[in-house]
């Protein structure tokens, strides 16, 4: 069953408990992920990846302190998400995508400790609504970067008729306000059958400024760079 999801709405206080944590915790987790010796540590760019395999790709635009476009969050989001930065799982049989980027603020300060929540659907176009498939948060390392390993989203239909591949982001510096957002793709992605340029010239709610930047696809997955810039105090 596909689910809709386009629809805004209030925070609910479980969301806010969740995502107001303690920078004491948020430190912890640091020391935790670097003790372990993450693939956090020292995240490789998509840009470095296809510049040493010799693949073309457009360099990302450098930070110009422009806030990330917010999105409708949507009736689907799911407070209390595992701590992960790998969503695949053997029955997440996609198209494979390693994104990675930075976490600015407006002054294009990179923000480590950052709390980044993605969830979006599967192959087939479906959430999960029972459990937590394809859905987690991480913190930004030292430098404020992270990685995800996932796949590229399915379009389907939903209230606000056919939506684009997107997948859902919020964004939190330690202390400030949540960055809601939906990142998408460009119109050369070939995955599933699908016409990506159809697709997002018909989705209504698609905000160019949040297309993730692709290299591949390579060995039948693409690496991806999107950066967020967002606010560390409330307006």
């Amino acid at each position: 069953m596909r689910h809709d999801h386009d629809a805004g709405g209030e925070h609910t206080s479980s969301r806010r408990a969740f995502i107001r944590t303690s920078s004491a915790g948020m430190t912890a987790a640091l020391v935790a992920t670097s003790a372990a010796g993450s693939a956090l540590a020292a995240p490789v760019s998509p840009v470095q990846e296809a510049r040493a395999a010799g693949r073309p790709l457009a360099v990302t635009p450098a930070c110009d302190g422009h806030e990330t476009p917010a999105a409708a969050e949507g009736p689907l989001f799911k407070p209390q998400s595992p701590e992960r930065t790998d969503f695949i799982t053997p029955a997440i049989r996609g198209v494979r995508l390693e994104l990675s980027g930075i976490v600015y603020d407006t002054a294009c300060k990179p923000l480590p400790g950052s709390l980044i929540e993605f969830w979006q659907c599967d192959q087939n176009g479906d959430y999960d609504t029972t459990g937590f498939s394809l859905r987690g948060h991480q913190y930004t390392n030292s430098r404020g970067a992270f990685r995800l390993a996932t796949i590229i989203p399915r379009d389907y239909w939903g209230r606000w008729g056919q939506r684009a591949p997107h997948i859902h982001a919020q964004v939190q510096a330690p202390g400030g306000p949540v960055l809601v957002t939906q990142l998408y793709f460009p119109d050369n992605t070939q995955a599933y059958g699908r016409d990506f340029a159809a697709l997002n010239a018909a989705d209504r709610l698609l905000n160019r400024a949040c297309t993730i930047t692709l290299a591949g696809p390579q060995g039948g997955g693409y690496t991806g760079a999107f950066d967020f810039v967002i606010q560390t105090t409330a307006k």
